[in-house]
């Protein structure tokens, strides 16, 4: 029986930070992880399910006794800050209007969309809702994303592909995926696509290369500022 393991879950505290940076006395943790939750669920739908799509891939919280500090990770930070600011303020006011707390918004741009996995299976979900065939985009992605800089990728989508009657599931595979390996940089993301025939599922893993291999610019980037304690341990 195969056993498997998120590959972030797996590298976190080892090579990865944490996506929610903060500290809470016991009575007050619950109800801060279900605020963090909520601000993650208001932000995808307000900035990946409505036009203009933003294309964000990661939101990073971090808590302070005075802030609440948001880190998004975006591939179209032009669409996320609006004309003069005028987007990021309004957004700041919501959750501000939502949390009872100050906010802060910063925003890291994603130099490289076609490496991350999320944004991948983002597009394939929208490129399936357009009834595109799975494989052509399965190896379209793949392409783009190995064309990227990537050392290998892999893609699974489950459902009622094509509109078949019986769901089953398709495999796409390049390159090098060493799931088990805790110091290789491996990507993954996960997207449903909503289809007149039913609920399609993506997972899209991308193993950009070892962690000892990426320039420090690269691993700030993608960590948004956020350095795991352990990350040289061996």
């Amino acid at each position: 029986m195969g056993q498997k393991v998120h590959p972030f879950g797996f590298r976190v505290g080892i090579t990865e930070a944490h996506k929610s940076r903060w500290y809470a006395p016991k009575k007050l943790y619950g109800d801060l992880l279900v605020e963090d939750e909520m601000i993650r669920q208001y932000l995808d739908k307000r900035l990946n399910q409505q036009p203009n799509f933003a294309a964000v891939s990661d939101v990073h919280i971090e808590r302070t006794r005075e802030e609440l500090k948001i880190i998004i990770r975006t591939a179209r930070p032009g669409m996320l800050i609006g004309r003069k600011g005028s987007e990021i303020e309004r957004l700041t006011e919501d959750l501000q209007g939502i949390t009872g707390r100050n906010v802060s918004i910063n925003c890291v741009e994603i130099g490289n969309p076609d490496a991350d996995a999320q944004l991948v299976a983002m597009s394939i979900a929208e490129q399936l809702k357009k009834r595109v065939g799975f494989r052509r985009v399965m190896k379209m992605k793949g392409d783009a994303a190995l064309g990227a800089g990537a050392k290998g990728v892999k893609i699974v989508m489950a459902g009622r592909l094509g509109g078949h009657e019986l769901s089953r599931t398709e495999n796409f595979r390049l390159g090098s995926i060493p799931l088990q390996t805790l110091q290789a940089n491996v990507d993954y993301g996960f997207a449903q696509s909503f289809t007149t025939y039913g609920v399609l599922g993506i997972k899209v893993w991308i193993y950009k290369g070892m962690y000892s291999e990426q320039t420090t610019q690269e691993y700030e980037s993608r960590a948004a500022g956020a350095r795991a304690r352990a990350r040289g341990r061996m």
